[in-house]
């Protein structure tokens, strides 16, 4: 016999225990977990072939094998940054997206020196952009986030605390690293070029390297340096071989305040100049100067894109034309060996701060031209430039810019500042006026 009255209890019981599950489903969705949910669709999983050469038990023989790595999505239109070593020597890269729909896509820059890459993926619809945060106030011991395709296993999270700061790493004879990020979080083979979070969802590092042999040591690149880095290699001048003559920073405000504009460039014939607060090119919001290049970034010479300025207070327009590259132009480097008689690269800050802490970067000298400028200085290969006259040079657009003030000045000899070891050592440089 059945009783019909025990239904409604039951029924009344099972509703109630559901109404109770339904704010801890809630109440499961952590921080961390609110941090991987806001950034998925940004990160992209990057696989490929690529030939290697192959062990003495082997022959030697080159042999195929598939590469893997992870990137970080840094532009709606399709631009991933991730490690060069993912993409190098790769013939089809396939980049695969987190909706599961795996696409091509080229190689569009790299540095080969800080294992940096740009690529872009073929798609006809925007992609979500990941956050970016700064490494420039991270704590040992705080939480981080990491996201990749480790070991082919698309969209793996891990989590650590950062263990140590500014290390430096040495993975092979060819390949060494300044300035990075130690976590316990897993970073496995596959993770390369992914981000490293922290529980706000802003990415803080890229993941790099792995301590072979050992379990929970892993490496990231600070993020202010990969976009230090990513500025260049995603440079109207490098992709499109076109140029503006901006050269902005940001100071707190919302926008960039430009810091020099180059004489005789597109933005010095309508008006930009140093001061500007600049908020917006085209429909794109400026907080740094890599949001610059991607707002000009495919357009062609002779098109006037709109600048949003804003000046004693008061906002203004300026349409700013770009100009394709004068073959007259010297590039930087040409010109800073030209003049000056040097070749430099970005020194990691981590590393010179540790020389002489009052000092925020410098550049390293790679090479001196002989019977130069600097070389009748004394400047040596593996001296860090740390200022020129009263300004410091953290990157290469300082040296442009110091130059061009140089010769506008008449500030002939220049004073400069080299940190070899913990000495700062100091003269005058003769530059060597090249015309342009």
């Amino acid at each position: 016999m059945r009783c019909p009255w025990i239904v409604l209890p039951l029924v009344t019981a099972f509703l109630a225990v559901a109404a109770t599950r339904a704010p801890a489903s809630e109440a499961r969705r952590s921080v961390i977990v609110r941090a991987i949910e806001s950034q998925r669709d940004a990160v992209v999983n990057i696989h490929g072939q690529k030939m290697v050469g192959g062990t003495e038990e082997d022959g030697g023989d080159m042999r195929r094998v598939n590469g893997m790595g992870t990137g970080v999505v840094i532009d709606s239109r399709g631009y991933v940054v991730t490690n060069f070593h993912v993409v190098d020597g790769v013939r089809r890269i396939e980049v695969t997206l987190a909706s599961g729909r795996t696409v091509a896509a080229t190689l569009v820059s790299h540095d080969p020196r800080t294992d940096l890459a740009v690529i872009k993926v073929d798609i006809d619809t925007p992609l979500p952009v990941i956050t970016i945060g700064t490494s420039s106030d991270l704590m040992i011991g705080e939480t981080v986030l990491a996201l990749g395709n480790a070991y082919g296993y698309e969209h793996t999270v891990t989590r650590g605390i950062i263990s140590a700061l500014h290390r430096c790493v040495e993975v092979s004879r060819t390949q060494r690293y300044d300035d990075l990020i130690q976590t316990d979080a897993s970073i496995n083979p596959g993770n390369s070029g992914g981000p490293l979070l922290n529980i706000d969802g802003q990415v803080i590092g890229i993941n790099v390297a792995v301590r072979a042999g050992a379990q929970g040591i892993g490496f990231a690149i600070p993020i202010d340096d990969v976009l230090e880095v990513v500025t260049r290699l995603m440079s109207v001048e490098r992709v499109d071989h076109t140029w503006h003559g901006i050269v902005a920073k940001p100071d707190g405000r919302p926008g960039v305040v430009v810091e020099a504009v180059h004489r005789e460039s597109p933005a010095a014939t309508v008006g930009v100049r140093a001061g500007d607060l600049i908020t917006r090119i085209a429909d794109v919001p400026v907080s740094r100067q890599l949001d610059i290049e991607r707002a000009l970034l495919g357009r062609k010479a002779g098109e006037r894109v709109p600048v949003t300025v804003v000046r004693a207070g008061a906002e203004e327009r300026i349409d700013l034309p770009l100009a394709a590259m004068r073959r007259d132009a010297v590039p930087l480097d040409e010109r800073c060996w030209r003049e000056i008689g040097l070749r430099l690269q970005p020194a990691a800050a981590g590393r010179v701060q540790k020389l002489q802490a009052r000092y925020r970067g410098g550049l390293v000298v790679t090479e001196v031209r002989p019977n130069g400028p600097a070389a009748e200085q004394g400047i040596k290969e593996g001296d860090i430039l740390v200022g020129l006259h009263v300004w410091e040079t953290i990157a290469p657009e300082n040296i442009s810019y110091i130059l061009d003030k140089s010769q506008e000045e008449h500030l002939n000899p220049i004073k400069f500042y080299v940190l070899r070891g913990r000495e700062t050592l100091f003269g005058h440089i003769v530059s060597d006026t090249v015309l342009r």
